[in-house]
């Protein structure tokens, strides 16, 4: 039987203390799998779902070869998403607490390259980033990877999809042949084996079930006819009445009209697609996983990535066409021991869908009727939050704790029914409870925050 004791790898005291007080307690299968070879040295192509606690796997491995007083770059993780470069980079600066001065920086196309070149006048000891923007300070000689060890990459299939396979191996041309090469992916198409197979030295094949755990996730397929998507959408809606829920399209022109259409019709819906300037996207996000929007309606491409806990369900307004795409997408649901429900609309044309993914799960789907759904009239979701927005953040050297002080002090809000806080360059949002919208919008517009007065407006 494995250990899945962290204490039973070679790590440090006071790096495993750190894990202990990140609450990181027993090992997960990626985990206990993965991490006794990238240790070892080892390179690993590793097939794991999101959520299964990859980011430490590679983290850990990371953080345990690092050289914290050579001011050289060491790591390097390339992510598809700047959502999904966000989240790695604040895990790994976590993780890092216990090792004095480590520079881990994030670079992400949609930003200004000039803050990112003045960072990089001091070399970071791991660069996280997106492969296009990685690509041009390599170009420009303001990333250097002479020195690195080891070289990650997170979602490699979703990169793929996305375009950057030309990019990530001009990337390579630039790191030591002698590299360790860690390789992540949700899914494994031969794209994946035949990069793998040229990036990589003997690598170990870790393949932990991509199949989510069944028993949390309640799944359900509604058959449809022609021209009733939306209607049975709608219907849907008002039968399970879902707090949060993720619609998958498979185009974006589609995530765009329902999103649209939902929005007519008195739901809280917001759109995720590849068209969005960066910003936007930033803003629809903060919006969603503040709770402040009820609804998101996304391509497979654009929620990549996206670290959204406690989502009631997932809808798919039409079925993939890769059933491994489909277990990822309902994966999204049932975490953390929640209970979770995905609803899957199809039509007779789409039957071989539903086969492949019954096959793929080795298992029958469960169809109901949509005659059975109650629908109820005038009947909305409204999210429980409002989202409010600040023009100014981090430039403006505003914390978290300045927007909740400004709320909070003498103003008789109490701080519980104050939401998320996220903070931007030279941007900011706080999520409120929806009774107190009104009288927080009016706090922040009429008063200050340290000191300054700020534009902000209810979203």
């Amino acid at each position: 039987m494995t250990n899945t004791a962290f204490s039973s790898l070679p790590l440090g005291g006071k790096f495993l203390a750190n894990l202990e007080s990140l609450d990181y307690k027993a090992m997960t299968p990626i985990q206990a799998q993965s991490l006794p070879a990238i240790l070892n040295g080892k390179d690993v192509l590793a097939q794991a779902k999101t959520g299964s606690g990859k980011t430490a796997v590679f983290g850990i491995g990371l953080l345990n070869q690092l050289e914290a007083q050579t001011y050289l770059t060491q790591g390097l993780v390339l992510c598809p998403t700047r959502e999904l470069a966000d989240q790695v980079g604040k895990e790994l600066r976590r993780l890092a607490r216990s090792i004095a001065n480590t520079k881990i920086l994030t670079l992400c196309g949609g930003t200004p390259m000039g803050p990112q070149l003045a960072s990089l006048d001091h070399h970071p000891h791991i660069a996280v980033g997106t492969p296009g923007r990685l690509l041009k300070h390599l170009q420009k000689g303001s990333l250097k990877l002479d020195s690195l060890k080891i070289l990650v990459l997170d979602e490699a299939d979703r990169m793929l999809d996305m375009g950057f396979y030309d990019d990530i191996i001009d990337i390579i041309s630039y790191t030591p042949k002698q590299r360790q090469t860690l390789l992540f992916s949700a899914t494994y198409p031969d794209e994946i084996k035949n990069i793998s197979k040229s990036i990589q030295h003997d690598p170990i094949d870790i393949r932990v079930d991509s199949l989510h755990d069944n028993k949390k996730i309640k799944q359900v397929f509604y058959e449809i006819k022609k021209g009733d998507r939306t209607k049975t959408l709608v219907a849907l809606l008002q039968h399970y009445r879902p707090a949060s829920s993720v619609v998958f399209c498979n185009r974006r022109q589609q995530v765009k009209e329902l999103a649209d259409e939902l929005w007519q019709q008195g739901f809280h819906a917001l759109a995720l697609h590849g068209d969005l300037e960066q910003k936007d996207r930033d803003e629809v996000l903060v919006r969603f996983t503040s709770k402040s929007s009820s609804i998101l309606v996304a391509t497979d491409v654009a929620a990549r990535g996206l670290d959204i806990k406690d989502l009631s369900a997932v809808i798919n307004f039409e079925l993939s066409q890769d059933p491994e795409i489909h277990i990822h997408r309902i994966g999204r649901t049932g975490r953390a021991g929640n209970e979770g429900l995905a609803i899957s609309l199809f039509m007779v044309s789409e039957t071989p869908r539903l086969n492949a993914i019954e096959e793929y799960q080795d298992r029958p789907v469960s169809i109901e009727k949509t005659s059975a759904l109650k629908s109820r009239d005038n009947f909305t979701l409204s999210p429980p939050m409002v989202a409010l927005r600040i023009n100014g953040g981090r430039k403006n050297k505003i914390r978290a704790g300045d927007i909740l002080g400004a709320l909070t002090a003498n103003t008789g809000l109490p701080g519980k029914q104050i939401g998320k806080i996220d903070l931007f360059d030279t941007v900011a949002y706080v999520a409120v409870d929806r009774p107190i919208a009104k009288q927080a919008l009016k706090i922040l517009v009429e008063g200050k925050i340290k000191g300054r007065k700020y534009r902000v407006r209810k979203l």
